[in-house]
């Protein structure tokens, strides 16, 4: 039996990933949780996984989960990041899936990793932020950061079995978002409600959103560029309205090596965690003939402006890229709130990015004030 960790047991991820578990109750155990304040539906987890060690994001919430399952025996309740620290350290586990969203991730992915365990990375800005701090660290320590994105799961699956100083160029595919092909007059009046019927994907909100900016997409090539130790100018966004090819890899020789499959997240849960093995999975699986044609696109950078700004924030490194992600996280918030526009948000990142002063290489102290002074500006 694998035993697992889930940071974000309630999120879009979190709560697929437990999906897998339930196919695979006879290799896989959840021995610790996290949530937020989902209180009613991180008790139904907790009461179905009965994990060690169940973390609340406050005091407050874990007081009241205490409360209700009162009735357990064996279940340790945590508070706040102390509690999603010890989580993270506790010998418990083999293997942590970091479902959480944000920057709250990065310290207990840092201490998940100085336990010895290895990483099921689904929160992109541990690496967007820390990359410089969290990939050294991986390799000391001897552990794996397996990716649970699909864009990242997709070329590390293409790079099985292939020297990795051999890519000539990573092709990191996008469907392009509800609003694929407007211009930004057809953008300004566009609402929340608007944004969130993504095409292909169940995602989060937040994350929902940053695809129809393209932000995630820039979040994904700065994750990409540390993930797999390749240059930002040799990662290729590609615009792919089926999502049927998840990325691709192009070696020196020519060859392009993708991965194909249904959109369905479960997919690289289960390759994380299960590999190198490949697990069956009950899905719905690619028909090609049903496919038919799959298209490809260049991004249209100049009226989705969330790519451009994140090459720029890349570029310049230190501490411009979490800038780029509080004021990003900052502006998608407002806009959700009905406070701004869809255009508004490209103007908040951006001027966030030109009133910071950049620190080169961050602690994760410095990393955190850097978001804490951005978030202050809004």
């Amino acid at each position: 039996m694998k035993k697992i960790s889930v940071l974000g047991s309630t999120g879009s991820i979190g709560t697929q990933t437990l999906e897998v578990v339930r196919q695979n109750q006879d290799k896989l155990v959840v021995t610790a949780m996290s949530a937020g304040r989902n209180v009613d539906l991180f008790e139904k987890q907790v009461r179905e996984f009965k994990p060690a060690i169940a973390c609340m994001g406050d005091e407050e919430a874990a007081a009241d989960l205490k409360q209700r399952i009162a009735d357990l025996s064996g279940i340790r309740v945590l508070a706040g990041m102390d509690g999603m620290l010890e989580m993270a350290s506790d010998p418990g586990s083999e293997i942590m899936v970091t479902a959480i969203v944000g920057m709250i991730g990065i310290r207990p992915t840092i201490a998940a990793i100085e336990s010895g365990k290895d990483i099921a990375l689904a929160n992109k800005e541990t690496l967007v932020c820390a990359g410089h701090i969290i990939m050294p660290l991986a390799k000391k320590m001897g552990i794996r950061i397996l990716p649970v994105d699909s864009e990242h799961s997709a070329i590390f699956q293409s790079l099985q079995g292939s020297p990795a100083e051999r890519i000539s160029r990573i092709i990191l595919t996008c469907s392009g978002g509800p609003f694929r092909g407007m211009k930004a007059d057809e953008l300004a009046d566009k609402t929340c409600e608007d944004a969130l019927k993504h095409p292909n994907w169940n995602m989060g909100k937040k994350i929902t959103i940053d695809s129809a900016t393209l932000v995630n997409k820039g979040l994904e090539v700065m994750e990409a560029s540390w993930l797999f130790g390749v240059d930002t100018d040799r990662i290729c966004v590609t615009i792919h309205p089926q999502s049927v090819l998840h990325s691709a890899v192009e070696y020196a020789d020519g060859a392009v090596i993708g991965q194909m499959g249904t959109p369905d997240m479960k997919l690289p849960i289960n390759y994380a965690l299960f590999y190198p093995d490949r697990m069956p999975m009950n899905a719905r699986k690619l028909d090609l003939f049903s496919v038919s044609a799959l298209t490809f696109e260049k991004p249209d950078t100049d009226t989705f402006r969330g790519l451009a700004l994140a090459m720029d924030a890349a570029k310049t490194g230190g501490t411009m890229p979490t800038v780029f992600n509080a004021a990003n996280e900052e502006a998608v918030a407002r806009f959700l709130d009905h406070k701004i526009g869809f255009l508004d948000i490209y103007d908040d990142i951006e001027k966030a990015m030109r009133d910071h002063k950049v620190i080169p290489d961050p602690t994760v102290d410095e990393i955190l004030e850097a978001e804490k002074n951005a978030r202050a500006a809004f």
